[in-house]
C-alpha cells in the first residue's frame, strides 16, 4: 500500500534576530541576549535608515512589525536597540540547520534562508511518531545551534507552513486534513497563504472574513473577485489542497531572481538603479556560485496602486557577471519606466545554462576578463569573511535606500508571492 505523505515544515523563530544573538552570546558570554530585550535587525544604525527585517517578543509586544521603517519603529518603542545586518552570518546558520536536518530525510527543500521542508514519508520509521520525532529535531536545534525554532506536520507543504505558523516559540504543530475545520478555518483569511492585505480586503467587502468563509465559498465567485488563477489556487489552499512535491533539487533551468519592497516610493532613476545594483549583486553572485550562466534578464515593478509591468531582454551571450546584469537591468528600467513612483523593484534571470560549457567570446575585452576575476575575488572575501566585509561605495551613503545585500525569497509554487517570511524583508 502506499504510504500517506509526512511533511515536516521548520521555521526558525525571530531568525535574523536568533541568530545574531547566538554569535554574540558567542563572542561575549556575560553580554546580553538580544531576544530578552526590545531589539531589532534592519538597516543602519547611525542613521536609522531602513526597515525592521526582525525582532524581538518584546519589541513585537510594543507594535514594532517586520517590513516597517526603523524610524517608525523607533517612536513606538524609544529605546529599541538596533543592530545591522549580518548576511554572512545568517547564511552560515542556514547551512548549520540544513546539515542537522539531513540526519532525518535526504529530500531537503530550502524554501528560504530561515524555513525548509523535509519529506518524512519514507523515513519516519526509523525515528518514531511524527511528532515525537519533531520534538526531537527542536531540541537538538536548541541544545547544538542556540536557536529555537517551530515544526509544523501535515499530509502536505500547504498545511505543514500553516501549521508551524501557530503558536510560538520552540513548538510543534500538526494540521492533518481532517483538522482543518477545527484548526485552520476559524483564523482570520489573511493567515491563509498568499493572501495579502490587498486580497483580504476585496475578500472582506464580499463578506467573507475567515478561512472558512472562503474555502464554502462558491469557486466562481472568488475567481470574478480575484482572478481565475488567483481565485482557484485561494480556493484550493482554503480547503487545504497541495500537491507540490518537495523538491530536493533545484530544477537545472530555473531562473535566478530578487525583489525587495521599498521602505518608500521611488520615482528616479538614480535611486532606482542604485536598487537594481543591490538586486543585481546578490542574483550575479547566486548564478557564480552554482556555475550558472542567464541568457536572458527581466526587471519587473509594482507601482503604489499594485499594478505590475515588466520589461526583459536576451544578451548576446551568456553571463553571470553582476556589472553586465546591471548594465542591461538599467537600460531595461530606463526602455520602460515613466517614473511612475514604484513601491517594488525586481529583477529576475533566465535562459540558464551551466557556466562550465559556456562559450568564449573572441571579442570579449580585457577589461571584461579583469571584471570577471574581480568579481571572483570579492565572492571568495563575502565567502570567507561575510557579506559585509566588502560592499560598493555607493551602497556606504547615509540616504542609501537599500543595503548591498538584499535577502532572497522563494515560492510555495510558480506563483507571485504576496506573504513574506517572519525574518525577510518585504
Amino acid at each position: 500500500m502506499e504510504r500517506q505523505r509526512l511533511i515536516f515544515h521548520i521555521d526558525v523563530n525571530s531568525a535574523f534576530l536568533s541568530w545574531e544573538s547566538v554569535y554574540r552570546l558567542e563572542q561575549d558570554p556575560g553580554g546580553t541576549d538580544l531576544r530578552t530585550i526590545p531589539s531589532a535587525v534592519g538597516g543602519d544604525t547611525k542613521s536609522r535608515h531602513g526597515v525592521v527585517l526582525a525582532k524581538s517578543p518584546l519589541a513585537k509586544k510594543a507594535g514594532v512589525t517586520t517590513g516597517e521603517p526603523l524610524a517608525s519603529a523607533l517612536r513606538k518603542c524609544p529605546g529599541l536597540a538596533i543592530v545591522p545586518v549580518r548576511f554572512g552570518l545568517y547564511q552560515k546558520c542556514s547551512k548549520q540547520l540544513a546539515a542537522l536536518l539531513e540526519n532525518y530525510s535526504p529530500t531537503i527543500e530550502k524554501f528560504s534562508i530561515d524555513e525548509a521542508f523535509l519529506d518524512m514519508t519514507e523515513t519516519i520509521h526509523l525515528f518514531g511518531e511524527p511528532a515525537q520525532t519533531a520534538d526531537q529535531i527542536r531540541r537538538r536545534i536548541r541544545e547544538e545551534l542556540k536557536f529555537t525554532a517551530n515544526i509544523g506536520i501535515s499530509s502536505n507543504k500547504l498545511l505543514a507552513k500553516m501549521a508551524s505558523d501557530f503558536e510560538k516559540p520552540d513548538k510543534t504543530h500538526t494540521l492533518f486534513p481532517e483538522e482543518i475545520p477545527d484548526k485552520m478555518w476559524p483564523l482570520p483569511l489573511q493567515e491563509l497563504f498568499f493572501v495579502g492585505p490587498s486580497a483580504a480586503d476585496k475578500l472582506r467587502r464580499i463578506g467573507l472574513y475567515t478561512i472558512g468563509d472562503v474555502a464554502r465559498c462558491d469557486e466562481r465567485v472568488l475567481k470574478a473577485h480575484l482572478g481565475s488563477k488567483f481565485g482557484t489556487m485561494v480556493c484550493r489552499y482554503a480547503n487545504g489542497t497541495d500537491d507540490s512535491p518537495v523538491a530536493g533539487h533545484e530544477p537545472a533551468n530555473k531562473g535566478y531572481g530578487n525583489s525587495i519592497t521599498l521602505p518608500r516610493d521611488v520615482s528616479d532613476y538614480e535611486t532606482a538603479c542604485q536598487v537594481l545594483l543591490a538586486l543585481s549583486e546578490t542574483v550575479g553572485a547566486r548564478l557564480r556560485e552554482d556555475n550558472i550562466c542567464c541568457s536572458c534578464i527581466c526587471v519587473e515593478l509594482k507601482d503604489w496602486q499594485f499594478s505590475t509591468q515588466s520589461h526583459q531582454l536576451t544578451l548576446d551571450a551568456p553571463t553571470s557577471s553582476t556589472a553586465v546584469i546591471y548594465q542591461n537591468a538599467c537600460r531595461l528600467l530606463r526602455e520602460f519606466w515613466d517614473l511612475t513612483p514604484v513601491r517594488l523593484i525586481g529583477l529576475r534571470t533566465s535562459r540558464t545554462a551551466d557556466s562550465s560549457y559556456e562559450q568564449i567570446s573572441l571579442f570579449e575585452s580585457s577589461q571584461s576578463r579583469k571584471m570577471k576575476e574581480l568579481e571572483k575575488a570579492v565572492d571568495k572575501i563575502r565567502g570567507k569573511y561575510g557579506i559585509d566585509s566588502i560592499k560598493r561605495a555607493s551602497f556606504l551613503k547615509e540616504d542609501s535606500l537599500v543595503d548591498h545585500a538584499v535577502s532572497k525569497k522563494k515560492h510555495l509554487t510558480p506563483c507571485t508571492q504576496e506573504r513574506n517570511s517572519e525574518d525577510q524583508a518585504p
